[in-house]
C-alpha cells in the first residue's frame, strides 16, 4: 500500500513497552499515582501549575481525577495513555493521540502531561519514542503533530529536542480559560523519523546510562 493511500487503521488501545517506561491505556486505577505526580499540592521543584496551558484545571482530589479519567476512558479521539515509570511501576504522566485523520495518515500527540519524576528524563524521551514507533512504523502514518500555547517554552523546547520541525504560529487559534491562545505548530514526517529513529535507539540503549540512571550523552537530534 502506498503512503498516499488512506490509512486502514485508526489508533486503538495498546500497550507499548521499553526499557524505561510503558505506555498503557489510561484507566481509573492510575488516578492516585497520576494525581500525586501532577497535582499542584505535590509540587517540590518550583515548576508551578502544570495545568496552566491546558483546557482543564488541576483536579482537586484523586476522586475528581478518577471521574475525569472515567469520562475519557471510553473515547478513541483523544485516545489517552498512562505513562508508567518502569523503575517504580507507577503512573507518572499521561498523553493522548488526538485529531486522528486516517484518510490523511496524520495524528497529533497532545494533552501531554509528564509529571514530576518523569518530565525531562529518559522516561519522557522513551514515551515519545514508543509513540513515534507506533505511529510511523506500526500504523504507517505519514505525519505526527505537536502543538502548544506559544507561551509554553518548555513544550516548544521539548518539540525541538525530539526532532519536530516548527511550522509557524497560528495566532488566536483557540480560546483557553477565557483568553486567546496563539498556537505554536510543529510536525514530524515519516521521512524525518527514518533519520531520527537510530538516534533515539542509540541514546535509549541501557549502555548509555550510568549506575544512577543518568545519560552519558546528549540526545543529538537536529534542532
Amino acid at each position: 500500500m502506498s503512503r498516499t493511500d488512506p490509512a486502514t487503521t485508526a489508533p486503538g488501545p495498546v500497550t507499548l513497552s521499553g526499557h524505561h517506561c510503558r505506555l498503557e491505556p489510561l484507566v481509573p486505577d492510575h488516578a492516585e499515582a497520576l494525581f500525586e505526580a501532577t497535582s499542584l499540592a505535590g509540587a517540590k521543584d518550583g515548576r508551578g501549575d502544570l495545568f496552566r496551558f491546558f483546557f482543564e484545571h488541576p483536579p482537586e482530589s484523586v476522586a475528581a481525577l478518577r471521574d475525569w479519567i472515567i469520562r475519557r476512558a471510553s473515547g478513541t479521539d483523544p485516545l489517552f495513555f498512562a505513562v508508567i515509570n518502569r523503575a517504580t511501576g507507577r503512573c507518572g504522566g499521561r498523553q493522548a493521540l488526538m485529531r486522528v485523520a486516517p484518510a490523511h495518515r496524520c495524528v497529533e500527540l497532545g494533552s501531554v502531561l509528564w509529571g514530576r519524576g518523569i518530565s525531562r528524563t529518559a522516561v519522557a524521551t522513551e514515551a515519545f519514542y514508543l509513540t513515534a514507533c507506533h505511529v510511523f512504523d506500526h500504523l504507517q502514518y505519514n505525519r505526527l503533530e505537536w502543538k502548544c500555547d506559544d507561551r509554553n517554552d518548555p513544550s516548544k523546547a521539548a518539540a525541538r529536542r525530539f526532532g519536530f520541525r516548527s511550522e509557524g504560529l497560528f495566532r488566536h487559534h483557540m480560546i483557553v480559560k477565557g483568553a486567546h491562545r496563539d498556537t505554536a505548530w510543529f510536525a514530524m514526517l515519516h521521512e524525518d523519523w527514518q533519520m531520527l529513529r537510530p538516534i533515539y535507539e542509540g541514546w535509549l540503549d541501557p549502555g548509555n546510562f550510568d549506575s544512577d540512571g543518568k545519560a552519558r550523552t546528549r540526545l543529538n537530534t537536529p534542532r
